[in-house]
């Protein structure tokens, strides 16, 4: 595929041309936006050169705001690795004007909101949301991360800590390390070599030997590198623009300009030493990985013409006639992508990504060839104008018909934009190419020679055969010299496949016109029931886009029934998308995604985008389905993956598998990794085959439509989809009787009781250790729900505070709400190299007891500020087809079908008491309540296996019971019931 990111992504690491920073000096200009945008925009320059960019959204409900500094971790001083990143950190402490620690995040996440930040290597970004009445104070402790932080030294320390964690969280993660590997093979002299996060090493240890303060350094890159001249604000609001504007005036005005000039790094990363080389390197996972690289004209020199866009579209292209396509038919390839990859106005690498298959891993050179190959007809096939318009097209609509989205990534988007784009091109960047330009095309694909190639090979199969590593990850890994003359040698000796270019797309929306424009209906409706489905309809009323949103749950009671058939239930999802994909492949193209999964019941088709040709894609996919074959070639492939990804289930982060055990320990039918790896292991294309009758021979058919379709076109789709799978002459559905329906129940924990599971880490290798404490409470309740929401709101901030800033037990640590098929509770989550997960959990404890006060001594004020943050939060619309739907689909699908639940809850919320709040935490979550309901996931990483030992042979507290047989447990106890087919349809 394509890898270029969405068009709504701004593009990640780039500095302004000087066209730009001309062009945004100039004063007011017109500002190209969608045609169906309503919103107002501004760009105001502040007497100190802070450069904005206001946007007045009337229908909002959500403000936010981002500030981009155009100031990365490419500016780290020397033996200061990770400083950028470090002081991204430190800002969110504390200021001169707000110097209680936390108190910014306190308040955003107190009224509604989420803040965060990241670091580039040419950008650090921070940003927030906020119910919309609350911007003006949240901007004023925003602005001061820019005025008069305080970089406390107490603070110092402790975020160390956390930078430190956050590497430590990346260690062992294969994207991370081979980006670092990318960057080490480069030159000494170019900050592309650098490592850019930071650890405890490169800014505790090593700094303090060579007699520096971290302190007065982060302090002394403050003040030299954060300069308004070099700041780009977005604010979003619902305020008028004027409004925004004295707001901004008022609030950022103080940010200092020093002047400085713009940073730039000029040069090439790469010297030729670093090219025409192949590096072999090893992965922590099992799979196989080829990256080919080239060194280009960074496409921000030419993003109206958009050369890279045309390149990327044709070698990830994966049509009939695709370099994916051949490789995919000689069984080679499990998927590609193309495109830009690390750029900035200076330097670019094209990447094309391959997957390799065992089969495909024996023909890297051949791979290869056939790369040359393709590259070579696209360089002699002339720039094709039908091909630059189709993607003109698709682009130019994807833009005008860009679904709105939260505030929070929109402003980060564009703030990031506004470093690299003239001011008109804020909004739209280089997503729609406008200018045919085949010199410009020729260009990129003349710099894709055998003269300047990377090759990164990646294999477990290279364990013993490398004599190189990479210094901060560890990365085994060596280089060898691939002159031209050997590529080309791998080109002549390449199997002879037809290669040629993509037909056009039959997928481009031609008919965007709106539909059912009358219907003004708030809830979806059943619309047509019959043995075989039902189909609930809902039309938009809201968004006014020519898109729909399509949900098909196939009921197929087999599909969990063991180990084997959970598998085979998996295989068959991927083989379908496997076959669709040569044809469909063009609709995700056009902007018409669809996905085939397995789920807790059977398996899902769904469909978004245009609704223009739905049906027709629909309908193939049904039509697949019923004359569904099993492919042996295809079958040995997929087989191949799902067996990787099983076998790389212990490389998953500790907090993943905390997940895993708390899902296998509470859900019903769910099986254990190592039994469906031991399934996977033994299946053969002829079980699938035999498997199949059976699995759709009870099927029932649940399903969604929802966006710009009639309700009599749905009716009739349904029809036809009846009409092909069971009411064929023969054909291989069969209703489901309403006795064999299957529902995902949950195990229902014992009051009083602290149950605990202690697993060892799967991967051993891994420091990091994970608690998940899960305090089970109710099952769906509107009162009950809405005094959950509130208490997780009121706790969370505290909880991150004590947890993470204070204590300083790990990166990853936060509170949040869990809801198991409208079981709730509350949990916490901490991995961490700090403490062991009992001593963890012993900390989770002590914070609970520490909140109970917080809690008791709330002002009537501040508990009446914070419901009416969780009001706000609940009467937040819809932005979108899909946030709808989601919503929508989620009450359908878990069988509750309360429909107008966020008007109830905002009702009962209006009638909630403090002492109702404190009543539910002193009876279900209070450290010893007598209705607790504790469940303690214990992942023990390499640092704490002694204390593992311990905890696995000492006998447990009072109240409190080892889990030490999951599936012993599960059957042992009793289960909530299921809405599904129960209490919450005969509401109908």
């Amino acid at each position: 595929m394509d890898s270029r990111p969405p068009e709504t992504d701004a593009p990640a690491e780039a500095v302004p041309p000087a066209a730009a920073a001309a062009a945004a000096a100039a004063g007011d200009v017109e500002i190209t936006r969608p045609r169906n945008d309503k919103r107002g925009y501004r760009r105001v320059v502040l007497p100190n050169d802070l450069e904005c960019l206001l946007v007045s959204d009337p229908d909002t409900d959500k403000a936010a705001a981002s500030m981009n500094v155009s100031v990365g971790y490419f500016c780290d001083p020397e033996g200061l690795e990770g400083l950028a990143h470090f002081l991204e950190h430190m800002l969110f402490y504390a200021s001169e004007k707000y110097p209680i620690e936390d108190s910014y995040s306190k308040y955003i996440t107190e009224h509604g909101g989420s803040t965060n930040a990241f670091t580039t290597c040419e950008h650090t970004n921070f940003f927030f949301d906020v119910n919309h009445d609350c911007l003006n104070d949240a901007l004023d402790r925003f602005a001061q991360f820019f005025i008069k932080p305080l970089l406390s030294a107490d603070a110092t320390l402790r975020e160390i800590k956390a930078v430190d964690s956050e590497n430590q969280k990346n260690l062992l993660s294969d994207p991370w390390r081979m980006n670092q590997l990318q960057n080490h093979i480069s030159l000494e002299s170019h900050p592309y070599h650098k490592f850019g996060t930071g650890n405890w090493d490169t800014l505790e240890v090593k700094p303090k030997e060579k007699g520096l303060d971290t302190r007065l350094e982060l302090i002394k890159f403050y003040d030299s590198h954060y300069s308004a001249n070099l700041m780009q604000l977005v604010v979003y609001g619902k305020e008028s623009l004027d409004n925004l504007q004295t707001l901004v005036e008022n609030k950022f005005c103080g940010v200092r300009n020093t002047g400085r000039e713009r940073f730039s790094f000029p040069g090439h990363p790469c010297s030729s030493e670093h090219l025409q080389v192949l590096v072999k390197a090893v992965p922590i996972k099992q799979g196989h990985t080829l990256r080919i690289l080239w060194p280009i004209t960074p496409n921000i020199r030419h993003y109206k013409e958009g050369p890279c866009k045309y390149v990327s579209h044709l070698i990830g292209h994966e049509g009939e006639g695709s370099l994916f396509y051949v490789l995919k038919k000689l069984g080679w390839a499990m998927s590609l992508e193309a495109g830009e990859g690390d750029w900035s106005y200076e330097f670019s690498f094209f990447s094309v990504v391959i997957k390799l298959t065992d089969v495909g891993h024996e023909h890297m050179e051949d791979i290869v060839g056939l790369l040359f190959r393709y590259i070579t007809l696209l360089q002699t096939s002339g720039t094709l104008k039908w091909i630059f318009d189709e993607l003109q097209t698709i682009c130019e609509t994807g833009f005008h018909y860009r679904d709105k989205g939260p505030p929070i990534h929109y402003v980060a988007n564009i703030s990031s934009n506004m470093q690299i784009y003239p001011p008109e091109d804020w909004l739209i960047a280089s997503s729609v190419p406008s200018k045919f330009s085949p010199d410009a095309i020729q260009g990129i694909l003349n710099e894709l020679t055998p003269d300047n190639v990377r090759i990164f090979w990646e294999s477990k199969k290279f364990e013993g055969q490398t004599n190189l590593t990479e210094p901060w990850y560890g990365t085994s890994y060596s280089v060898e010299a691939v002159p031209p003359s050997i590529i080309q040698k791998w080109v002549e000796k390449a199997p002879v496949e037809d290669l040629h270019m993509p037909k056009p797309n039959i997928f481009l929306p031609s008919d965007l016109s709106l539909k059912n424009a009358e219907e003004k209906a708030s809830f979806p409706c059943m619309l047509r029931k019959t043995l075989f489905s039902r189909v609930w309809y809902k039309p938009d009323t809201m968004f006014f886009t020519p898109k729909a949103y399509i949900k098909m749950d196939f009921h197929c009671p087999l599909s969990r029934s063991s180990p084997e058939s959970s598998v085979l239930t998996d295989v068959f999802t991927r083989l379908l998308m496997d076959y669709l994909n040569d044809y469909a492949y063009d609709a995700q193209v056009a902007g018409l995604y669809y996905g085939v999964r397995p789920n807790d019941t059977g398996f899902q088709i769904t469909m978004v985008g245009y609704n223009d040709k739905m049906r027709t894609l629909l309908e193939t996919v049904i039509g697949k389905i019923a004359e569904f074959e099993v492919k042996a070639d295809r079958f040995s492939v997929i087989k191949e993956t799902i067996t990787k990804e099983y076998e790389n289930f212990k490389f998953r982060q500790p907090y993943q598998q905390a997940f895993y055990y708390c899902s296998l320990i509470l859900e019903e039918q769910t099986w254990a990794w190592d039994e469906e790896l031991a399934a996977v292991s033994q299946i053969e294309a002829s079980d699938l085959e035999k498997f199949l009758p059976h699995l759709l021979g009870k099927t029932f058919i649940e399903s969604y439509f929802a966006g710009n379709m009639e309700p009599g076109a749905v009716k009739g789709v349904m029809q036809h989809v009846e009409d092909i799978l069971f009411n064929a002459p023969v054909s291989l559905c069969k209703a489901l009787p309403s006795s064999q329906h299957l529902t995902k129940r949950i195990v229902k924990l014992e009051r009083g009781l602290r149950y605990y599971y202690p697993a060892l880490c799967l991967n051993h290798q891994d420091e990091n250790s994970c608690l998940l404490h899960y305090i089970q409470i109710h099952q769906d309740d509107l009162k009950k729900n809405v005094i959950l929401q509130l208490l997780a709101l009121v706790a969370k901030q505290p909880a991150f505070h004590q947890l993470r800033s204070v204590e300083q037990l790990g990166y990853i640590t936060l509170l949040r709400q869990k809801n198991d098929s409208g079981v709730r509770g509350l949990q916490f989550i901490i991995q961490s190299t700090v403490k062991d997960p009992a001593n963890l959990d012993a900390r989770v404890e002590a914070f609970l007891t520490m909140f109970e006060g917080t809690l008791y001594q709330m002002p009537d004020t501040e508990f009446k500020s914070n419901v009416n943050a969780l009001i706000d939060m609940k009467l937040e619309k819809y932005k979108n087809i899909r946030e709808e739907s989601a919503f929508f689909w989620g009450e359908i699908s878990e069988g509750t079908l309360k429909f107008d639940r966020k008007e109830v809850e905002v009702a009962a919320l209006r009638d909630l008491k403090k002492e109702e709040l404190i009543e539910f935490f002193n009876n279900h979550v209070k450290v010893n309540a007598p209705q607790k309901k504790i469940l303690s996931i214990q992942v023990y990483g390499g640092l704490h296996s002694s204390e593992y030992e311990k905890i696995v042979h000492d006998e447990p507290r009072p109240n409190s019971y080892q889990i030490t047989d999951i599936f012993n447990f599960r059957r042992s106890r009793p289960l909530y019931g299921s809405y599904k087919g129960g209490v919450g349809q005969m509401k109908l």
